[in-house]
Formats: structure tokens, sequence, C-alpha cells
């Protein structure tokens, strides 16, 4: 690894809510859709930084479900704008070791993007190096809802017992299944919430809020801020 991070220090996974696109456009007067173009650049950037500095897993939160009520030409460019970084990027990926996966409802997604994401998941499944998680049409409370009905259908089936259900049950049955909880939250724009990402998932995370917007967001920017979280001592819960 060849940045100020050490291997001892170093998030398995880390999540990055993706703020500040429409912000980075509105203060250079330009429209929206110029700052999630450059917000997919820094994409570009940080899933290369990241496996770079060593980072296992990788979510980033692209599109919420609560965006639909966004203007109905931004929404559609945000489609877009997944669609092509899929067609355009994932050649690069396969060969950098990246295995994506798409978290998020997809029946409402169109039929052309729901089979790009299958072949994207499907031809990348073999790798190892970084697994790249895209919240795409994702909430976390819809997520946490998708689970209990699961679970509760095989209750009603006689296929669960109740009295043996576990926080495991809850875990296998999320988006995230099979992929341990993120150690590092960050959010860019200055902004201090979560918003419906991860709630389950973050219970023991760390956080990290920074004033730069998405679109500059570069591997140095998450190079500090693997070396702030190395700085942090974390507890589980457990007293000090």
């Amino acid at each position: 690894m060849d940045d100020d991070a050490s291997r001892s220090e170093l998030p398995r996974h880390v999540a990055i809510i993706m703020d500040g696109n429409r912000r980075w456009a509105a203060a250079r007067r330009l429209p929206r859709k110029l700052g999630h173009q450059r917000g997919v650049e820094a994409v570009r950037r940080t899933v290369r930084g990241a496996g770079e500095l060593g980072v296992e897993f990788l979510t980033l939160y692209s599109f919420s479900s609560e965006n639909w009520s966004r203007p109905a030409e931004e929404v559609s460019d945000l489609m877009g704008l997944l669609h092509r970084f899929i067609k355009a990027d994932l050649k690069e990926l396969a060969a950098n070791g990246v295995r994506v996966t798409i978290i998020g409802e997809r029946k409402s997604l169109s039929a052309d993007l729901i089979e790009l994401i299958k072949e994207a998941e499907e031809s990348t499944r073999h790798n190892t190096k970084l697994r790249l998680l895209i919240a795409f049409n994702y909430g976390s409370q819809d997520e946490i809802l998708s689970a209990v009905r699961q679970i509760a259908e095989k209750v009603q089936r006689g296929e669960v017992d109740p009295e043996s259900l576990s926080r495991e049950d809850i875990e296998n049955h999320l988006y995230t299944a099979g992929i341990p909880a993120p150690d590092l939250i960050i959010r860019t724009s200055g902004e201090m919430r979560l918003s419906n990402f991860l709630l389950w998932q973050s219970a023991y995370s760390e956080f990290l809020f920074t004033d730069t917007l998405w679109p500059d967001f570069n591997k140095s920017h998450l190079a500090d801020a693997i070396k702030q979280y190395g700085a942090r001592e974390r507890r589980f819960g457990a007293k000090a």
C-alpha cells in the first residue's frame, strides 16, 4: 500500500454517500446534468483508488428510492448515467479484478437496464480484488421491510420458528447478505445524515463527513478518510 493508512488500520468495507453533484453544478452555473456527469468521473477515480489502497468492499449510494421525486429529466439522466457507466467501464472493472453488485429494488427499472445489471454481475462474479456495490433505487427502510416480509412468509409456512430468529437471520435477507458491515461511511458535501442508507448495516460504523462536493472527490480524499479512520478506536459497544 502506497499511502499513509497501514494494512492494520485499513477498513475492509468503505461506503460513500455521494452528495453534491447539483451544488457543484449550481456553483459554476452549469446544468445539473453536467454535475452528475462529473460525479461519474469521481466514481471512476474512487473505484480505482479503493482498489489501489487495498479496500476489499466499496459501496456507493448513487440513486435512492426517494430520488424518483426529482424532475423527470434529471431522473432520466441518472438512469442513463448508470447505463453508460456499466457499458463504458465494465471491461476495465473486470480487468482490474472488480466484482460488481447492484443493490436495490429492480422491478421499477427498465428491462434493458435490468439486463445490463445482470450482465455486469454475471461477467464479474469471479473477480476477487474489490467488491463494488452500487446502491441504485435503494432505500434502507424498504430493504429491512422486504427482509421482514420474507422471514414472515417463512414463519407462516412453518419453515422458521420466531423464537429462534437472530440478527443473522435478518442480515441474510438483506441486499447485502454475505457482505461485511461497513467499517467507514463517508458523506460528501457537508450534510450530516444517512438519508436512508445502510441503516441496519451501519450500527457500529465509523462516520466521516466532508465538505468536499462529490465531483471533486478523489483518491487523496479517500486516503485521508482512511487515515482518520485508522486514528479512531472502535469499541463496538464495549466499555472503554
